[in-house]
């Protein structure tokens, strides 16, 4: 095989992934976990099913990945807390930080919320869900725990608490189910339940006198006025 048609078949494998990938994220949020079979996923991509079934083995390889994809916004393999957006946040000042992880946390539910809730929806009554569910809680605790361990570098917390109990706030605060919740069924914007989480964590864990006008005023050019 030459090079140039190896390129081809690498691109074409490539555009045939992306195609089972948004197919199976069309299925899996309109018609449940449960309901959308892998015939259903090939029939939607307009590919065979022989072919979606040599790509991903299992349904779950199916959601894994796509779950993976959402998250990240991409398909590159570069974990959340290697990603740039955590590191811009870690290096912020205080304020500054808990603006950037509330935007981060944005986005990624702008694009994933959806598929969020059709695995916590389909983890009750399925046991490997349950368990893919579960590895998407730590990973999501994990990530909050290490920005509370930043941010208490910089500033003492709230009456005293520590990185541990922040980390549970911000979990909480920032959790999917609560931005479903605002953003789904209450009809908020994206841009309004961000505004609210900043608020919400900036007086939940930064001292008084820390204000998102601080957290602004890090990036407000020099001479600006307020």
């Amino acid at each position: 095989m030459t090079g140039k048609s190896a390129g081809v078949r690498a691109a074409k494998t490539t555009a045939n992934r992306a195609k089972m990938l948004a197919a199976a994220r069309e299925l899996f949020s309109t018609r449940g976990y449960t309901a959308t079979t892998m015939k259903a996923i090939a029939d939607e991509a307009g590919l065979a099913v022989q072919t979606l079934y040599f790509t991903f083995a299992t349904k779950r390889a199916i959601l894994s990945e796509l779950l993976d994809v959402e998250i990240a916004g991409d398909t590159e393999p570069v974990a959340t807390m290697d990603r740039p957006w955590f590191a811009a946040a870690v290096a912020a000042p205080p304020a500054e930080q808990i603006r950037l992880q509330v935007a981060a946390a944005a986005r990624i539910y702008a694009r994933v919320s959806p598929l969020l809730e059709v695995v916590r929806s389909a983890a009750t009554t399925d046991s490997e869900l349950a368990e893919l569910w579960q590895t998407n809680i730590i990973q999501r605790h994990l990530v909050q725990l290490r920005l509370a361990e930043a941010l208490a570098a910089k500033t003492p917390l709230r009456h005293g608490i520590t990185a541990a109990r922040a980390a549970d706030i911000a979990f909480a605060v920032l959790a999917p189910e609560t931005y479903r919740l605002l953003v789904h069924d209450r009809g908020w914007t994206g841009d309004e339940w961000q505004s609210w989480a900043t608020d919400a964590l900036t007086l939940q864990l930064l001292p008084s006198g820390s204000s998102r006008e601080e957290a602004m005023g890090a990036t407000r050019p020099k001479g600006a006025r307020r």
